[in-house]
């Protein structure tokens, strides 16, 4: 098992620990961005009271958990909201058999969360500090070079003296023609991954495999994606799912996804600019 690591978002250290074959973020650590004299254990037990915070964690333990009680985990459910329903982590985890969250006791222990379930906690404190505990969590995995290439890893793809990480640096393709985001006409065809194609790049993945049929042999657009439209991306799959959990249509999650991935962009693009600057 690895060594802990340690990621800093906001000025807030983080804990990265390896816990069945897996990456496990403290959202203890986290819960300190809240600020203010709230209590760590507070926060995350508000956090898991809250109805949509228990529909997701019973959805993630019933994806990856085979031994997860569901029986036993509708019971926080009915309780959800009510004043008198404040469980706690060890609570949930011993009645549930929940592997998607553990308790670690002593000096540097803490609430650790799998990374899936660690970034909608962050969701809790803040839409901002989110995007930047998967931005700083992605600069992990790629710093230590993962060798399972998981979805996290970042692709390199400035020469070595000059590595920057910017939405407007150079990308060996050809960019498809056609005003996607104009003419709707493809959106009732589409299926979710090339409607967050379209959102991010201005174009479909088959479109994109037209133009570049050699590189497409053994890679995607999404290998060539820049760590931060990376960053975005994640974000931006939370929110559809969550959407399409609400019954929006695909015009309207499109327009509204446009719309948070020109916004979490800018915010991501600016600071690199700044970090540059300052480096200067």
């Amino acid at each position: 098992m690895a060594k802990n690591r340690i990621i800093t978002v906001q000025d807030i250290p983080i804990t990265v620990a390896n816990a069945d074959i897996d990456e496990y973020i403290c959202i203890t650590d986290m819960a300190a961005a809240k600020g203010g004299n709230s209590r760590a254990a507070d926060v995350i037990r508000n956090w898991l009271r809250n109805r949509m915070t228990l529909e997701f964690l019973i959805t993630w333990e019933e994806i990856y958990n085979p031994d997860f009680k569901v029986f036993e985990s509708e019971h926080f459910k009915k309780q959800a909201g009510l004043l008198t329903f404040t469980p706690s982590v060890s609570e949930w985890i011993e009645k549930t058999n929940a592997k998607g969250l553990y308790v670690k006791k002593g000096r540097y222990g803490g609430t650790f969360a799998h990374k899936d379930i660690a970034f909608e906690f962050a969701s809790a404190i803040s839409p901002v500090f989110k995007l930047y505990l998967i931005k700083e969590f992605q600069r992990l995995k790629e710093n230590e070079n993962d060798q399972k290439k998981l979805e996290w890893d970042a692709k390199r793809f400035l020469s070595k003296s000059n590595y920057l990480i910017q939405t407007d640096a150079v990308k060996n393709y050809i960019i498809p023609s056609g005003n996607y985001r104009s003419s709707l006409e493809w959106l009732a065809y589409a299926d979710e991954a090339d409607i967050l194609n379209v959102v991010l790049f201005g174009f479909t993945a088959r479109a994109w495999r037209d133009s570049n049929s050699e590189l497409a042999k053994k890679s995607n657009v999404r290998d060539y994606a820049t760590i931060n439209e990376l960053t975005v991306l994640s974000n931006l799959e939370t929110h559809n799912a969550q959407m399409i959990r609400e019954g929006k249509g695909k015009k309207e999650r499109f327009q509204i996804l446009e719309e948070i991935a020109k916004y979490q962009l800018n915010i991501l693009n600016e600071a690199e600019k700044v970090k540059l600057q300052i480096k200067e």
